[in-house]
C-alpha cells in the first residue's frame, strides 16, 4: 500500500476516471485510541487489489479489499468498522455496523466508508445525421462518456465529445462491455459503419433506420462474411415503442431504451417482445 499525499490520490483518480477504470474509494471517517491513519484519509482500492493511499496498516488492509471487492460488484457502499479482535463477538455491531477483527497492538478502532466509483457509460454515435445528433447531445445531459465517429467534415455538428473518430474502425474501441453503439448514418456509407458496429465487441447496436433498410444492409453484410450471430443482434429500428416523432423524440426513445437495458440489467437478446414490437414509431421517420 502506498501513502501519497492528499493532491497526488485526486489526480490518480482522475487518471483511472479518464481510463475508464472502476475503482472503490475508502474514506477513514471515525477513529477510537491509537490508530496509523487518522479521520479525513483517503485511500483508492483497485480492481487488483492494489491500495493506493494510507488508511491504516495491513490490519484493516485485508477488510478493505474485501468491502471493495463487493461494493465493485454492486453492492452498496457501506461503512465497515475495524477494531480489536477481541471486542469482536458478532459481525455486526449493535448499531448495525459491519464488524472486523484487528490484531494490531495498537487495539485502536477505526471506521471506514467505502463506495464504489464506476466509469460513465459510453455512448457510441456512428454519423452525424439530424438524429444523430440528437442522440449525442441527450446522451452528454444524462451522463454519458461520448464517442462520436464521423467523417472529419461532419464533426462540427457536435460541440461537446470525449473522443472523436473519422473512420468507422472500432477495433480498438475502450470499455465495449460499457459501450452502446447507435449507427446514425442515415444514408452516408451505411454499410461501411454497420459492419464496424455488429463487428465489435459492444453487445447493444442499435439502427436509425428502417426495419426493411436494416435487412437489406445486414443481408449484405453477410453476403461478405459477417457471422449471422453478429447480425442477428442489431436493434432496428432503434428506440422504444413511444410513437416519437421528430429528432429530439426519436433520441429520447433511444436512450429510454439504453437506460432501460443499463438499470434492469437487460440484453436485447433477453426481449420478448422483439424489435418490431419496441420499435420507436412510424417507420416512415427512418426511411
Amino acid at each position: 500500500m502506498t501513502s501519497p499525499d492528499g493532491n497526488e490520490i485526486i489526480d490518480e483518480m482522475a487518471r483511472l476516471r479518464a481510463t475508464g477504470e472502476a475503482f472503490a474509494l475508502a474514506t477513514v471517517v471515525r477513529t477510537q485510541d491509537a490508530t496509523s491513519a487518522k479521520a479525513g484519509a483517503k485511500a483508492i482500492v483497485r480492481q487488483s487489489g492494489e491500495i493506493i493511499g494510507w488508511i491504516g496498516s495491513g490490519c484493516v488492509q485485508g477488510a478493505v479489499r474485501k468491502t471493495a471487492q463487493e461494493v465493485l460488484s454492486g453492492a452498496d457502499a457501506r461503512l465497515i468498522r475495524v477494531r480489536p479482535k477481541e471486542q469482536v463477538v458478532a459481525p455486526v455491531d449493535v448499531d448495525g455496523v459491519e464488524l472486523y477483527k484487528s490484531a494490531c497492538p495498537s487495539g485502536g478502532t477505526v471506521e471506514i466508508f467505502i463506495e464504489a466509483m464506476l466509469p460513465r457509460p459510453q455512448l457510441v454515435v456512428l454519423g452525424l445525421s439530424p438524429v444523430g445528433v440528437a442522440v449525442a447531445e441527450l446522451g452528454r445531459r444524462l451522463g454519458y462518456s461520448l464517442v462520436i465517429v464521423a467523417p472529419e467534415e461532419m464533426q462540427a455538428r457536435c460541440a461537446d465529445a470525449d473522443v472523436r473518430l473519422t473512420e468507422y474502425a472500432l477495433e480498438d474501441l475502450t470499455r465495449p462491455e460499457q459501450s452502446f453503439i447507435v449507427v446514425a448514418t442515415q444514408g452516408r456509407r451505411d454499410r461501411e459503419a454497420l459492419a464496424a458496429a455488429l463487428g465489435s465487441a459492444v453487445s447493444y447496436v442499435a439502427f436509425i433506420g428502417s426495419r426493411k433498410k436494416a435487412e437489406v444492409l445486414t443481408a449484405q453484410l453477410i453476403e461478405q462474411g459477417l457471422e449471422e450471430a453478429l447480425a442477428r443482434r442489431l436493434k432496428a429500428p432503434a428506440g422504444l415503442n413511444i410513437g416519437a416523432v421528430g429528432h429530439e423524440e426519436i433520441a429520447l426513445s433511444i436512450l429510454a431504451e439504453i437506460t432501460e437495458l443499463r438499470r434492469r440489467g437487460l440484453d436485447v437478446a433477453d426481449d420478448e417482445e422483439g424489435p418490431a414490437a419496441r420499435a420507436c414509431g412510424p417507420e416512415s421517420h427512418y426511411k
